[in-house]
């Protein structure tokens, strides 16, 4: 289909471009069809060089860096908000007192793309989301692939480097586009009053409590994947949140997904990512697949990038990556996970979450911890004082490749967890550069092995 039609001449302004690459996809995309746009950020020019340059030869685009100005919301056709802009900001609010459309882009995609007549699988949570989005886009992609249907699988939102507005061209009906929400993301979807056909919500607990006010603020930006939900829609939820979701009562009964078969052999280990798998077989039952198809699909799936991800082996040391793991709990997912005789490096900046469990679980289980000391890591000077609490010793070390040393030179049997636990901002400009940066170290040593 083409958009130009609807975006032609449009002025839109684009509130906050980003470093993660979705933002200049976004802006691509719109400047293709024929929009006039203004990209406003904060960031200057310079943080923003990377981003800039790849914009620069659309005639239609123009920038404004270093701040906003409340003039450029007021008088466009539409803005376009990033995930990182709170819904609160005077800029919102004057765009909205203007009677200028707000939108987002994942949920402009999911908006059109059912107009189109694809159908849109939404999967958030504070834990899950990216595994079970994964997982089901590629059961779906390997069914598709043998039984030669005409019919594509995307997978958008919450994905690194890709803009999922831009994918709108290809998207027909009878297509499938699986999209890994965050919170975030779902203000957009709120904003239009729409929520995926199918919508898997695997569990909420505390996290971005630097960002939202308390839980039920949250939640509530969570709860748009089931908010409008129609008649034929579907609704899977975990277990520990089915009185939570219940009571916000959804258009449609809730369904708590059974645990796949103790027979399946998944190649990812843990109990957490069998109940990921059990989120993903119900979607995937949802939309049809047999069994047969479920189960081939998912027994070959192998970790998300980032997510528990095997690395390597180093002189019988198993190295994993979890650098996505930005919160206690998913910390602690991996601990028990992977079990005893584990090494972890930990250690972020601060997004004001309980630590006790946390501490408690490295002390059952984890003989030697790294900890990533930085002046901007508030968060590992608040474990480094539960730490000491507890009378559990640890090593420090002020960057990665340091960390990394520290935790092998001990090290002769068993593995090596880089587990987080809290955010990556202060060391690194984010999480994707942080994970790249651990990825790297390792593929060295690899080459000097």
């Amino acid at each position: 289909m083409d958009y130009s039609n609807i975006f032609k001449d449009k002025r839109i302004t684009v509130l906050g471009l980003g470093l993660l690459g979705r933002g200049v996809g976004d802006v691509e995309f719109l400047a293709k069809c024929g929009a006039k746009i203004l990209v406003t950020d904060k960031k200057s020019d310079v943080e923003l060089a990377e981003s800039v340059a790849k914009l620069e030869k659309y005639p239609n685009v123009a920038f404004k860096l270093g701040g906003h100005d409340a003039e450029d919301v007021k008088h466009c056709d539409m803005v376009l908000k990033a995930a990182g802009v709170p819904l609160d900001s005077k800029e919102i609010a004057t765009a909205r007192d203007a009677g200028v459309p707000v939108v987002m882009s994942t949920a402009l995609f999911a908006k059109y793309a059912m107009d189109a007549g694809a159908k849109i699988v939404g999967v958030t949570g504070t834990r899950g989301k990216s595994t079970v989005s994964h997982m089901i886009h590629h059961v779906l992609i390997s069914a598709f692939a043998k039984a030669s249907v005409d019919k594509r699988a995307f997978l958008g939102g919450n994905i690194r480097g890709i803009s999922t507005l831009a994918m709108l061209p290809d998207v027909k009906k009878g297509d499938i586009a699986v999209l890994e929400l965050d919170s975030w993301q779902l203000q957009g979807f709120g904003d239009l009053k729409i929520s995926p056909h199918i919508s898997v919500f695997t569990n909420l607990m505390p996290d971005h409590q630097n960002y939202y006010k308390d839980m039920d603020e949250y939640f509530s930006d969570k709860a748009n994947i089931f908010r409008y939900q129609k008649v034929g829609d579907v609704l899977i939820i975990g277990n520990s949140i089915a009185d939570k979701v219940r009571a916000a009562q959804p258009p449609l009964d809730p369904v708590v997904p059974e645990r796949i078969p103790s027979d399946w052999k998944l190649k990812i280990v843990g109990e957490h990512n069998r109940e990921n798998a059990s989120f993903a077989n119900a979607a995937l039952q949802a939309l049809g697949l047999s069994d047969d198809e479920i189960r081939a699909g998912l027994e070959s799936f192998e970790s998300v990038e980032g997510r528990l991800q095997f690395v390597r082996e180093v002189n019988g040391v198993k190295i994993y990556n979890d650098n996505n793991a930005t919160t206690p709990e998913a910390t602690i997912a991996a601990l028990r996970a992977l079990g005893e005789n584990i090494t972890l490096i930990v250690g972020g900046s601060e997004k004001g979450l309980a630590l006790e469990e946390l501490v408690s679980e490295i002390k059952k289980n984890v003989p030697h911890v790294v900890l990533l000391t930085h002046p901007n890591y508030k968060g590992s000077v608040r474990l480094a004082e539960a730490l000491r609490k507890a009378a559990v010793a640890y090593d420090e070390a002020g960057d990665l490749p340091a960390a990394i040393t520290s935790a092998l030179e001990k090290k002769e049997k068993g593995t090596v967890l880089f587990s987080p636990a809290f955010a990556s901002f202060g060391m690194f400009k984010n999480e994707y550069e942080r994970n790249d940066q651990f990825l790297e170290i390792v593929r060295q040593m690899e080459d000097a092995a």
